[in-house]
């Protein structure tokens, strides 16, 4: 994030959120949107699903007194894009968030975030608005908190915790009213396909071994070992997508094409063959279990057996446990808690097949855990 502001672009910020003033000399005005320009586009969402943008917008459009809810609540531990986003180019995140408030006919926005977010506050500030009301809330900082009928029930003042669909958001959400909820960084991309210059790229944040650590913008359809650049270390394995993601195995980061789908929440991790992966995986998905609702049978009594058959300290080979503990979770719960918590333990067994198995027979592998998953 050193480069200039430029056309096309999220992040070729400052440092720091530019005036409206600057954004509009380097961006141009926003031009009005309708839905077949993001269709066109082939926009789809940054917030871990990759659903079609167009579609969501077309739903919502068709409702009566619908509400936008911008999504920065950013709970997982690995990403800083959104706020990096808010913070550099909250401008870009507003033009788009009042751009789908046009198309779908809303006359409010919420922007919904976890932390202080003092560059947003001073960016609505700067704007006249005459039709559409803009504000932010503040939603608890947990990772469940981040799904969209949590955030909704805590924007409601309820618990920040799913609730069964349907109903889905866009037929009743804040307030009993049809809801766009769009993450953040969509938005900012929304911003750029009204002025003709989306240019098919993500936000990542990179971090573990390697060289570059932080917030990164790359082209979709790059090699997972293109955006990574160069490493500090030799890699055991990366997680891509976030806890919700998968660890993909260091001879495949060559032909792995990076896409919406494969990105999820945007975050990429490279764990070094230092440390022990048997340790971070049990770590993660007991925090997984602790951060889940605890409202359903799958995450209350299945993520901690799944965590309890991964924990590296019990004898024995518990492998076979912990597949069939994944199997029984997912697609069980009234959200994909359980379904990203299973998907990112089989990933794990599978690529580091051979650690488990050193684990089941000497109770260890010789490496250390590092805390590389936080």
């Amino acid at each position: 994030m050193t480069a200039t502001l430029a056309r096309g672009h999220l992040l070729r910020g400052v440092g720091r959120a530019p005036t409206l003033e600057e954004h509009v000399r380097v961006f141009g005005q926003a031009a009005r949107l309708d839905v077949a320009d993001v269709e066109r586009a082939g926009l789809r969402g940054r917030g871990g699903a990759a659903f079609p943008t167009a579609a969501k917008l077309a739903v919502v459009a068709a409702t009566s007194q619908p509400v936008v809810v911008a999504n920065g609540a950013e709970g997982e531990p690995l990403s800083k894009k959104d706020r990096s986003l808010l913070r550099v180019a909250p401008h870009l995140v507003l033009d788009g968030a009042l751009l789908a408030a046009d198309v779908v006919g809303a006359v409010e926005v919420v922007i919904a975030v976890a932390r202080p977010a003092p560059e947003l506050e001073a960016a609505i500030g700067e704007r006249t608005l005459r039709r559409t009301t803009v504000r932010v809330a503040r939603v608890p900082d947990r990772f469940v908190a981040g799904e969209e009928t949590a955030l909704l029930r805590a924007l409601g003042g309820g618990p920040a915790k799913p609730t069964t669909k349907p109903p889905y958001p866009f037929e009743r959400g804040l307030s009993g009213r049809p809801t766009l909820v769009q993450n953040v960084e969509t938005l900012a991309h929304l911003a750029l396909v009204a002025r003709g210059a989306f240019g098919s790229t993500a936000l990542v944040t990179l971090s573990g071994a390697v060289a570059r650590p932080g917030v990164h913008e790359i082209p979709l359809g790059i090699t997972l070992a293109d955006a990574v650049g160069e490493l500090t270390a030799d890699p055991a394995g990366y997680l891509v997508g976030g806890y919700f993601g998968r660890f993909v195995a260091p001879q495949e980061a060559r032909t792995l094409q990076l896409t919406p789908d494969v990105l999820g929440a945007g975050a990429i991790a490279v764990l070094p063959a230092s440390t022990c992966p048997v340790a971070e995986v049990a770590r993660v998905v007991t925090y997984l279990a602790g951060e889940s609702a605890g409202q359903c049978g799958p995450c209350t009594h299945g993520l901690p057996a799944l965590a309890g058959a991964l924990d590296p300290s019990r004898r024995g080979d518990h492998r076979g446990e912990a597949r069939t503990f994944a199997a029984l979770v997912a697609g069980r719960g009234a959200c994909r808690h359980p379904d990203g918590a299973a998907r990112f333990a089989e990933s794990a067994l599978d690529v580091f097949a051979d650690d488990f198995a050193r684990h089941a027979k000497h109770r260890g592998c010789g490496r250390r855990d590092e805390g590389v998953l936080p």
